[in-house]
């Protein structure tokens, strides 16, 4: 049984297979249209969301099967505090396949201990987001071709943002990928993926700076629900905003994406720009979901072993945001390339107890 937990449980040739699929789904829809009958997808969505759940359900139902689940956690048991172990092991009695969104870091790792079936993580708090990556590599090989020897710009909230994590985890696999940082200082990088980039990144200030040397320039949204203080949030929403002024600093060829909602951070000038392709890439997101709900679905051999080797643990975890904080879960760790312990769950340093 697979579960996709982070986008690295992908080897880059299942990757390539992947993208491949998807785009063999794109040119041959009704080959693909009941290759899924009697199967049930369960969207556990304990946080809001439009794209990633929507296309999860025209995924599942443009292969033949059908969708349960729920969309606010308020309305299922979890409001009469049943824990994500004990969901999953109920859900996994009524389904073939879960989809978990979940507000704390490493939720869907846990989902995957206790399920009886495979866990694809639609995103766990600022952490991880593998099927918006998947979605992120479809569009750009679609768009330029190929996914080596490219200059990425990551723009606006890479603290807090996990689509940014997952797309440097899976693009770091291949040549010549170059990442330019552009953020305000407050949201810049954490250390913990800051030390996984290759070692000619640079970090810039200004997207005027950036934009003359990009072949994507992947734009994120100040994310109002990351920040316990709300007057940080007020004074950094606005800090980068992409215009059609400032489009005129781009190549030609460079694309524009973003994983959406927007709120400010590109401007609607942009719209009509052939380089803005985020509406396409939202349409990217449906039939990459298809790949891998088909993937899963039809995999029998057991997971591969991930690259790092797990320990138990009887240190914290100094993430606060982290699933091991608020649920009894099984404390596991793993060593990372400079010495430091650290949380299988949502990769932050751990602490003594």
């Amino acid at each position: 049984m697979r579960h996709l937990i982070d986008p690295t449980d992908l080897s880059v040739e299942e990757t390539g297979q992947l993208l491949n699929l998807a785009i063999d789904i794109i040119n041959n829809r009704q080959a693909y249209a009941h290759v899924c009958d009697g199967k049930k997808l369960a969207t556990l969505f304990y946080e809001p969301s439009t794209r990633t759940r929507l296309s999860f359900t025209a995924a599942m139902m443009e292969l033949g099967g059908n969708v349960l689940g729920f969309s606010d956690a308020r309305t299922s048991s979890v409001s009469k505090g049943e824990t994500v172990a004990d969901t999953v092991r109920v859900v996994s009695s009524f389904a073939d396949i879960i989809a978990m969104r979940h507000f704390k870091e490493g939720a869907p790792n846990v989902a995957a201990q206790y399920s009886r079936i495979p866990i694809i993580n639609a995103g766990d708090g600022g952490h991880s987001h593998p099927t918006q990556t998947l979605t992120d590599l479809l569009s750009i090989l679609r768009e330029l071709g190929h996914l080596d020897n490219l200059t990425i710009g990551l723009c606006g909230d890479l603290k807090y943002g996990r689509t940014v994590h997952s797309l440097i985890k899976a693009m770091k696999r291949y040549d010549g990928t170059r990442f330019v940082l552009i953020s305000p200082d407050e949201l810049r990088l954490p250390d913990y993926i800051k030390n996984i980039l290759p070692s000619n990144f640079i970090e810039v200030n200004t997207l005027e700076e950036a934009l003359p040397m990009l072949d994507v320039l992947y734009m994120t949204r100040v994310q109002q629900e990351r920040f316990a203080n709300q007057d940080d949030y007020e004074r950094l929403k606005d800090s980068f905003i992409l215009d059609a002024k400032k489009m005129t600093l781009a190549p030609e060829h460079m694309i524009v994406l973003h994983p959406l909602p927007r709120v400010n951070e590109i401007s609607t000038d942009v719209d009509e720009d052939p380089r803005a392709a985020y509406f396409r890439q939202v349409g990217n997101g449906k039939f990459v979901r298809m790949a891998l709900i088909y993937t899963l679905l039809g995999k029998t051999e057991e997971q591969p072993k991930r690259l790092r080797v797990l320990s138990p643990t009887t240190r914290r975890c100094t993430n606060d945001r982290c699933i091991t904080l608020s649920e009894p879960v099984v404390k596991q760790s793993y060593t990372d390339e400079d010495g430091v312990e650290r949380c299988a769950y949502c990769d932050h340093c751990l602490r003594k107890d």
